[in-house]
């Protein structure tokens, strides 16, 4: 008989990871969670652990690595950091149930997206994950966090995707296993077989999951929505896959569309630094300075409503009147907040099963705390409607406190979970292990009275358990119920049937009270599923009350204004201050902004340093800050309709892509150009700088002026490009500003004031000097300016792009210089035909390669 190529544990360990190919599988054996193979080797250098062997493999060493269970949590968290996903391995059988080696099973996939234990977590932030789907004419998104319950769906367009998925920061992404799946970079990708994504198989999960006929409930119909629907149900099924059930907490599904919030780019969110800087740090930004809230839950939807700023003024106007309400109470509702747990992230563990004692505790403790907030009285407001929530969450309260010790153990494995009085049943298994000696003392006084036997003792000992014993003259009188257990030379020992149930209860008791704990512990959870709805309610309420109750501390303690809005197109910001800015610097010069109807492009220049870049993004974190609801760091602001922010703010290369700076900087100004409307607030910051003088002059004016005339948006326009100041003489709707600045001698002195008109110089050299230029570059670079002035000066001035030509009905008694009297220039010929107002950008530039060579060809025949 030949030997088995492998054990039976290492062929049941085969054909589970078989089944998880694509992931690390965590295969429990004893009191350690082991890796072999291929996984050992990985694991062993990702966690630094040591890579040992055990038997053999087709004549090959296995290779193996272990993680201890009790410590496997830190182990799963720096895996998951890093992108992997672990399958989970329990025993489920019991040892020596059959002749083979314990039944095990995945109980559990750990992925990036799916996690809901707080040590894989941070805090602040919300995991999400994504479902993307390639329909004939749109994608389909669907998005969910297990911790919050959130499930949504939306359809959108291949070149808005990458905007989308920055406004989501998933964690996770899947992707059907097709060709024309959309090409996604830098993230967790999991690729799902296509069927997955298929929308009528989805909608029969999707009607099953919630209960209902159609879709149509919630916004979705078969046909303008199968997309969503199939990436909807793909995502649906991955959880269900991942956690080995579908946990029953996502709150409905729900279709959002574009004009439910100011739409943001990708490039726009980042230039904000709205939640991370633009060197990838979490300080500073505007998510940082404002995050004053005293909950977790309250800084991830501090978060939220900040990359998902309201058009709906309806509800804006509510939460600002929250605010206002708040002003004088916000110390004590934040002191109360303050003692509360992450109900929502408990919620989260409840739905899936992994809710831990003290989790059940911190939630007893957090509803009862809820329930006693009380709010200013206004009638009707958003803070009545939020304080309401809470007394629906009582019962749930005090059913917890009926069920959970005071201060219950860590682990349900301990046992010391569940309150005395709770349970009959298991009040009595604890008492005999705490109080058997007074049972005992107890029976004895009883038994001794009821047969009169003086003699009678009932004692234990490890070899024969309980027992009554009786002198040799008081045995033969013992009851007829007394069996015979020992004999002893001067001694008899007996047993009764009392006494026996007794010693069996004794010794399995501690057995049978953690068997029971468990038991009532998973009903009682099976029980709080049931009322996750209600705990998710209250969970959004509190952390909402702790964004509002920031926002309100804010504006009392940093002067904020309340924002007001128009129907008419308006940015009025009466001394605007850059939130974030103003946070990091003693004194901040505040400044006004004023774009209307009329006046709807403001050209700025200044010197480098002067603030150009600071005044701009101000004015957009100001108006993102009034569409959350929040107040706005300004003595007042007025703001009209609003639908989208674009910002084309600095540029590095896309080595990856194999783009070059200029390249990004057009890109993200064409995205802006093709999309921007006359509700649109762009920044636009010295475009066109990439490039040759003459390229990027064009380009900026021709960008400049096809803002003005067909996006019409709400645009400030930083540039160095001198020329342009002169944009205003050719159209209405823009105006210069100027960022001001004081000279003294070759030092310079940044004013960061905002004045009318255009600047008067740049300050390049002076701003170098601060920079920390050696003074001999910088004594040659003044020389080399003085030249290339007074060369300017003795030839012929730069080609004026503003300049019109002299008409045919000038003045013929003016004076006439010799070049005048020359024959005509190409060139200028050329340009006279031109008509700025009809090109494109494109056409702008091909015109400039023209005049150089008509130029060149000129200069080449004198």
């Amino acid at each position: 008989m030949t030997k088995p190529a492998v054990s039976p544990m290492m062929q049941q360990y085969l054909d589970i990871k078989a089944q998880h190919t694509d992931k690390l599988v965590f295969y429990r054996m004893g009191d350690f969670y082991e890796l072999f193979l291929d996984d050992a080797v990985e694991a062993a250098k990702l966690l630094d652990i040591t890579l040992t062997t055990r038997g053999q493999l087709n004549g090959e060493p296995i290779k193996m690595a272990g993680v201890p269970f009790h410590a496997a949590e830190q182990y799963l968290a720096r895996l998951v950091k890093m992108g992997k996903s672990v399958a989970i391995c329990e025993q489920t059988g019991e040892v020596g149930a059959s002749k083979g080696p314990v039944e095990r099973k995945v109980v559990r996939i750990v992925t990036p997206g799916t996690l809901t234990d707080s040590a894989f977590l941070e805090d602040k932030e919300t995991n999400r994950i994504v479902a993307v789907s390639d329909g004939k004419k749109h994608i389909g998104l669907a998005w969910a966090s297990l911790q919050s319950g959130e499930f949504k769906v939306k359809i959108t367009t291949a070149d808005k995707l990458p905007d989308e998925l920055a406004r989501l920061q998933a964690a996770e992404i899947l992707l059907p296993d097709s060709k024309t799946a959309p090409q996604i970079q830098g993230a967790n990708i999991t690729r799902l077989n296509h069927w997955q994504f298929a929308p009528d198989t989805a909608a029969k999960l999707l009607t099953d999951y919630f209960g209902s006929q159609d879709l149509l409930g919630f916004g979705l119909n078969p046909d303008e929505h199968a997309a969503a629907i199939g990436a909807a149900g793909a995502l649906l099924n991955y959880i269900r896959l991942t956690q080995n059930h579908l946990p029953q907490h996502l709150d409905g599904l729900s279709l959002e569309t574009d004009h439910q919030y100011i739409g943001m780019d990708a490039a726009t969110r980042r230039n904000l630094e709205i939640t991370q800087t633009l060197t990838g740090k979490k300080a500073p930004t505007l998510f940082s300075v404002l995050d004053e809230c005293a909950t977790h839950m309250g800084s991830r939807l501090l978060a939220l409503w900040l990359h998902h700023p309201l058009r709906s003024r309806q509800h804006i106007q509510a939460r600002q009147q929250a605010v206002q309400e708040l002003q004088d109470h916000h110390a004590d509702l934040q002191g109360r907040l303050k003692t509360i747990a992450d109900i929502e992230r408990i919620a989260a563990r409840i739905a899936v099963g992994n809710a831990r004692p003290r989790d059940l505790a911190s939630l007893r403790d957090s509803l009862f705390v809820l329930a006693e907030i009380k709010l200013p009285e206004t009638g009707g407001s958003l803070l009545q409607t939020l304080q309401n929530i809470f007394p629906e969450t009582l019962p749930l309260a005090e059913k917890l406190k009926a069920a959970i010790l005071p201060e219950p153990a860590v682990w349900l494995r301990d046992g010391g979970v569940m309150n005395q009085g709770f349970n009959t049943e298991l009040d009595e298994l604890r008492h005999i292990q705490t109080h058997g000696d007074e049972f005992l003392l107890a029976l004895e006084a009883r038994e001794r009275e009821r047969t009169g036997l003086s003699t009678l003792k009932v004692e234990f000992n490890r070899v024969h358990g309980f027992y009554i014993e009786l002198s040799k003259i008081q045995a033969e009188q013992a009851p007829d119920d007394y069996q015979r257990r020992q004999t002893l030379k001067n001694t008899e020992r007996f047993i009764t049937p009392e006494l026996k149930t007794f010693e069996e209860k004794v010794l399995t008791a501690q057995e049978q009270a953690l068997a029971l704990e468990k038991q009532l512990y998973e009903a009682l959870l099976a029980d709080l599923q049931t009322a996750l709805p209600q705990l998710q309610k209250a969970a959004k309420a509190a952390a909402s009350l702790d964004v509002l109750a920031t926002f309100a501390k804010q504006a009392q303690e940093r002067a904020y204004a309340c924002p007001v809005f128009t129907d008419y197109p308006l940015i009025d910001i009466g001394n605007g201050r850059h939130p974030v800015v103003e946070q990091q610097v003693r004194h901040f010069t505040a400044n006004h902004t004023l774009l209307d109807h009329k006046q709807r492009l403001m050209l700025l220049t200044g010197p480098n340093m002067g603030g150009k870049s600071t005044y701009m993004r101000q004015v957009a974190l100001i108006v993102l800050l009034a569409h959350t609801g929040a107040f706005v760091p300004a003595d007042y602001a007025k703001i009209g309709p609003i639908d989208q922010i674009f910002t084309r703010i600095g540029a590095s290369d896309d080595l990856a892509g194999n783009r070059s700076t200029f390249m990004v900087e057009m890109s993200e100004t064409a995205y802006i150009l093709h999309h921007a409307t006359e509700q649109s607030l762009v920044l636009m910051d010295e475009v066109g700088r990439g490039t040759s003088t003459f390229d990027g002059l064009a380009l900026a004016q021709a960008i400049a002026e096809h803002l003005i005339q067909k996006n019409k948006s709400f645009s400030l326009f930083a540039t160095h490009y001198f020329e342009l100041t002169r944009l205003p003489e050719a159209h209405a709707g823009a105006i210069n500003m100027h960022l001001s600045a004081l000279e003294e001698g070759r030092d310079i002195v940044f004013l960061h004031h905002i004045e009318p008109g255009p600047a008067s110089k740049s300050y390049g050299i002076a701003v170098a000097k601060l920079a920390g230029i050696p003074a001999r570059a910088l004594k040659a670079a003044y020389k080399h300016l003085g030249e290339l002035e007074a060369q300017a000066a003795a030839n012929r001035p730069q080609l004026d792009i503003f300049a019109m030509q002299p008409s045919e009905n000038e003045d013929s008694d003016s004076d006439i210089t010799a070049e005048e009297t020359a024959e005509p220039n190409p060139a200028l010929e050329a340009l006279a035909s031109i008509h700025p107002d009809e090109l494109t950008p494109r056409e702008a530039l091909d015109w400039v390669y023209r005049l150089k060579k008509l130029l060149e060809n000129g200069d080449s025949e004198s």
